[in-house]
């Protein structure tokens, strides 16, 4: 157990999330009380097959739960079946209007697909696409983006809106229901994220399927994570979401950073070292930045879940300390204060505090780790 586990439960820190049914996404399990799963998406091209498979192990080391994977043509669902193999994590295949590369995708190991059952033709295809998704064991997610409602519907409602999406979403999934296929995850996703929350607060009423979050297309790194971190964590907060996607023009494994690093925040999920510190000021006994970026890149291989605070002066140090596992205060002459547990250990120099510090939270880590074989999902 880690020193934030200790804590007794504080009843303004419970989020009480939405009651949804669960579904599989092949090993991995997504609503009901199951933790919230945290996505990405390869963007390579599919059909190189050794690309892609690259990919998903950097994405699967960084966390991943589940990877989704483009499959425009077919040769992409022919190099899917030689991804699947090689995957860990499951693997979503994304398609949109061929039926065709649906059907391939379930039979080459898809555990999931990414599909719009009305996008994809006669009520004779969408059949013969839920039954291939029977015949193989696939899940579905039904996704609607703003950016690409029915015209109908455009032309019903003016513009995209909270109700058109959520009428898209709830037409979708009557025509999975009316097949008696009830696998399926929706998710109502827009680039602005009030249009998306209120899309989601709509949905989350009217249906009791899992939900999969996101804001679409948020952007470059810092903007898209705040962005992201806006919409996704007031949705989360407020009990919405089963899995997540963070949708960042960026190396896709930084979009497992984020995704963690939201639910993480909101208690929701604890993967790997949390590091509390303060932002500086003149009273700091060393160099705070500098420090937390090195144990950041130093610690970034670290799955376990535990909390480090690196604080700069006795201000707010030692009550930062109180309630992390381990934590350094910076003090004066030189050197500061080590605490484990958040009890005062011993002092230690500044100049060799980084490596100081990497050794005791890699042997906390393998503690903890032997405490706990399964780790990730206890702290959950």
């Amino acid at each position: 157990m880690t020193a934030q586990n200790h804590q007794h439960v504080r009843p303004w820190r419970v989020i009480d999330r939405r009651k949804s049914r669960k579904i599989r996404v092949g090993a991995v399990e997504v609503g009901g009380d199951a933790p919230i799963t945290v996505q990405s998406m390869t963007n390579t091209v599919t059909s190189d097959a050794n690309a892609t498979i690259n990919q998903i192990r950097a994405l699967e080391e960084a966390g991943a739960d589940i990877v989704r994977v483009s499959c425009p043509d077919e040769e992409s669902t022919a190099a899917f079946k030689i991804i699947a193999k090689a995957a860990k994590a499951p693997l979503v295949a994304d398609i949109h209007f061929h039926y065709k590369r649906g059907i391939e995708a379930a039979k080459a190991g898809a555990a999931c697909l990414r599909i719009n059952p009305g996008n994809i033709g006669s009520a004779a295809r969408v059949r013969e696409v839920v039954q291939a998704a029977r015949d193989y064991g696939c899940s579905m997610r039904i996704g609607v983006n703003a950016g690409s409602l029915e015209r109908e519907l455009l032309e019903r409602y003016g513009e995209p809106c909270p109700e058109a999406m959520v009428e898209s979403a709830l037409n979708h999934a009557k025509i999975l229901q009316d097949h008696d296929f009830h696998e399926f995850k929706i998710s109502v996703k827009a680039s602005d994220p009030f249009l998306t929350v209120a899309a989601y607060q709509q949905l989350a009423e009217a249906i009791d399927c899992p939900l999969h979050l996101g804001v679409t297309e948020a952007g470059p790194l810092r903007a898209g994570t705040i962005k992201s971190a806006i919409g996704m964590g007031s949705m989360l907060w407020a009990g919405i979401g089963d899995t997540i996607r963070v949708s960042l023009a960026a190396d896709p494994v930084e979009e497992i950073k984020v995704g963690f690093d939201i639910l993480k925040s909101l208690g929701l999920r604890h993967r790997g070292v949390n590091i509390i510190a303060c932002p500086s000021c003149a009273r700091q006994g060393f160099n705070v930045i500098k420090t937390v970026e090195a144990l950041e890149e130093r610690l970034a291989h670290i799955a376990t879940p535990m909390s480090l605070s690196i604080i700069g002066c006795v201000v707010n140090g030692p009550g930062e300390a109180l309630y992390t596992d381990i934590g350094f205060t910076g003090g004066g002459k030189g050197s500061g204060m080590v605490y484990r547990a958040g009890k005062p250990d011993h002092k230690m120099d500044n100049e060799g505090m980084i490596e100081h510090i990497v050794e005791l939270v890699e042997a906390r880590a393998a503690e903890i780790a032997a405490a706990d074989p399964q780790p990730l999902r206890a702290a959950e």
